[in-house]
């Protein structure tokens, strides 16, 4: 699925961190990335990175067509591993909530009357053959 619009910039934010010039790029196009795969359609995403002692935490939040808002939140030692950890966080919301919205449509009505009306006990009895029973034509063929 391709990824229709952006309606707002995706902003990669850190309070004490210093992300350096990869770090912002990588998320953009990761969380782009993620974005088309599921619903093709990206309100507003953002990316939060701190630093807590020895560990990076990284939350993501990602707001996608008339979703709610989904976000995520990991810890991890490297702040790439940290970001990809969130963003798989979000992935999976989003796997989610499209397999809801994909189950959530009515059943093709057509669809079942026609299996009904072809596999019918009415229509079973109407056929006056048996299993043994060879089906003659009540007219002759035309051709023949």
């Amino acid at each position: 699925m391709k990824l229709e619009s952006v309606d707002k910039a995706i902003t990669i934010q850190s309070s004490n961190v210093h992300l350096g010039d990869g770090l912002p790029d990588y998320a953009r196009e990761n969380i782009l990335r993620v974005a088309s795969k599921y619903f093709g359609r990206l309100n507003s995403a953002s990316a939060h990175f701190s630093k807590e002692g020895i560990t990076y935490r990284c939350s993501v939040n990602m707001q996608m067509g008339g979703l709610p808002l989904k976000s995520a939140e990991a810890k991890d030692k490297d702040i790439y591993l940290a970001f990809n950890a969130a963003l798989d966080k979000v992935g999976k919301q989003l796997r989610r909530a499209k397999r809801e919205v994909r189950e959530d449509k009515a059943e093709r009505v057509d669809k079942d009357v026609v299996l009904r009306e072809r596999f019918s006990p009415a229509s079973e009895a109407n056929t006056p053959l048996s299993g043994n029973d060879v089906a003659e034509p009540d007219e002759p063929d035309a051709m023949s």
